[in-house]
């Protein structure tokens, strides 16, 4: 079994969780019959599960030996493979890569491709469904693009969903990223859109599931 950790996002919600629910049993303790205690307690229990269960962090660490090759960033399923004109940073057409995340998904995200980090930038936005196709260009979102020792350049989005509300980013420009490194986190249901040069070679399909830091989704042609 691999280890899994809470991951550090979650750890300060985790215990201000894990107090307040104290405080309302030992409240409860004191002021109803114990039947109204241990039912409190069986959802409590419950409670503090399942946002544990949404904080996991897997240890995960994989070895490529060939640089052109490309991870998953999430956990999810391929919801777009499709050729795009991707307007923000490239201005040209590119192969758009999308990774839908719902609640039960593994949330961090991982660097993709070892590189140099060229932009990172946070935009604000809507908070519609994450598996709309606008949510890609209207929602809350992060922007990382980074070049490959090769001078590929591929473009990481992370997009909020209807239920998230906040995006982590830990790239910044001129930092140096490496494979089973996290690129970030996002709360709540989210997506990851990918956008790699036209001859790239793509390796998933829509339907497919993922598995963050393990599955190999493309290859670029260096």
């Amino acid at each position: 079994m691999k280890h899994i950790r809470i991951h550090k996002e979650g750890r300060l919600i985790l215990g201000t969780l894990l107090l307040v629910l104290l405080l309302l049993n030992l409240f409860i303790y004191i002021k109803f019959q114990l039947i109204v205690l241990a039912i409190n307690i069986v959802l409590s229990a419950l409670l503090l599960f399942f946002f544990a269960y949404f904080f996991r962090n897997p240890v995960r660490k994989v070895v490529i030996d060939d640089p052109s090759l490309v991870v998953a960033p999430a956990d999810g399923t391929i919801v777009v493979v499709e050729p795009t004109e991707e307007n923000e940073y490239f201005g040209d057409k590119r192969i758009q890569v999308s990774i839908f995340m719902n609640v039960f998904n593994v949330h961090a995200n991982w660097v993709p491709v070892k590189g140099t980090v060229l932009k990172s930038i946070h935009h604000s936005g809507r908070h519609m469904a994450a598996f709309l196709p606008k949510s890609s260009t209207e929602n809350e979102r992060s922007t990382v693009v980074i070049e490959t020792e090769f001078k590929t350049q591929i473009l990481v989005r992370q997009i909020a969903g209807a239920l998230a509300r906040r995006i982590v980013t830990y790239a910044h420009a001129g930092k140096e990223c490496h494979i089973n490194e996290h690129i970030g986190f996002i709360k709540f249901g989210s997506r990851v859109d990918l956008y790699f040069p036209m001859d790239t070679e793509i390796f998933v399909q829509v339907g497919d599931s993922t598995t963050g830091n393990e599955t190999i989704i493309a290859r670029l042609n260096e």
